[in-house]
């Protein structure tokens, strides 16, 4: 699977390749998301930061997803939320398949603990910087979101695509719920404007504003694993996935990434633009 450069440019992975990392994560992504279904009712958990928890299964369910990703790719990269000490887990790939996997185990963790399930398996390949693979598995419905590069957004193998609808009271958007001493103008002004959701988890705002339920979710403080496979399997619905300036946020160097927290809009074409400029205004 090692690719080289021609003049300069980087090659993409063929078609049958991203079909064998797609098949891998589905596998890893479901495993997991059935091991945490069995144990959310006996979960035990931790205070890990000032606004983050952890649960056992978190651990547990990172390791059977690199366990099961192992098998196929023993030389690939990972890079997850459950390392030693509260620390993000990192094992860079060896030999010449330059290709990381990005993990959130348990996204949603607050809410798993709590008995409450909205929350999402997260598993992307990523390759030069971008992911080129994503699944988001939302275990209580057995939802699963897909994508890969140059390819249809699904769900559960069913072409889903991001809304055209604009910001009004009859629309959902995704916004996040930490405003430790106050709220922003652009976070009051759309809380009017809309019908907010905070669901608790990033990789499920991604993916309903892929399906088309949110025209857009706006996320402070994240991390690379809360959005690796939420950005492509949007993206390929018709969203954009920028920072706060409308920059692309990929590529991302995942080889220098440790855990820094990162600020994202991913909306529909339509919204997108006015959304930057409320933030920025």
């Amino acid at each position: 699977m090692s690719r080289t450069a021609k003049k300069g440019v980087i090659m993409s992975l063929e078609h049958k390749e991203l079909s064998g990392l797609l098949e891998t994560a589905l596998v890893a992504a479901r495993l997991a998301g059935q091991h945490a279904m069995e144990h959310m009712d006996y979960v035990k958990a931790t205070i890990k930061s000032d606004n983050e928890m952890v649960s056992q299964a978190d651990a547990q369910c990172q390791k059977i997803i690199i366990d099961r990703i192992k098998e196929t790719y023993p030389d690939h990269g990972f890079i997850g939320e459950e390392g030693p000490d509260g620390n993000l887990f990192k094992q860079p790939p060896r030999g010449d398949e330059k290709i990381w996997w990005v993990i959130d185990p348990i996204d949603g963790t607050n809410n798993y603990i709590r008995q409450v399930p909205l929350f999402c398996v997260c598993v992307a390949a990523v390759y030069e910087n971008k992911p080129v693979v994503g699944v988001t598995f939302e275990p209580a419905t057995e939802r699963m979101y897909t994508a890969f590069e140059g390819g249809d957004a699904q769900l559960n193998g069913r072409k889903i695509t991001a809304s055209a609808e604009g910001i009004n009271n009859f629309e959902h958007i995704g916004l996040d719920s930490h405003n430790k001493d106050s709220v922003p103008h652009w976070l009051n002004d759309l809380m009017i404007r809309t019908r907010f959701r905070n669901l608790g988890s990033a990789g499920l705002h991604f993916a309903y504003v892929a399906n088309g339920g949110f025209i857009a979710t706006i996320i402070r403080n994240v991390k690379i694993w809360d959005v690796a496979s939420g950005a492509i399997i949007a993206e390929s619905a018709g969203a954009v996935v920028t920072d706060f300036q409308s920059n692309p946020f990929f590529p991302l160097d995942i080889a220098a990434y440790n855990g820094e927290k990162l600020n994202i809009v991913c909306a529909n074409k339509k919204v997108h633009s006015e959304i930057i400029r409320l933030i920025n205004s």
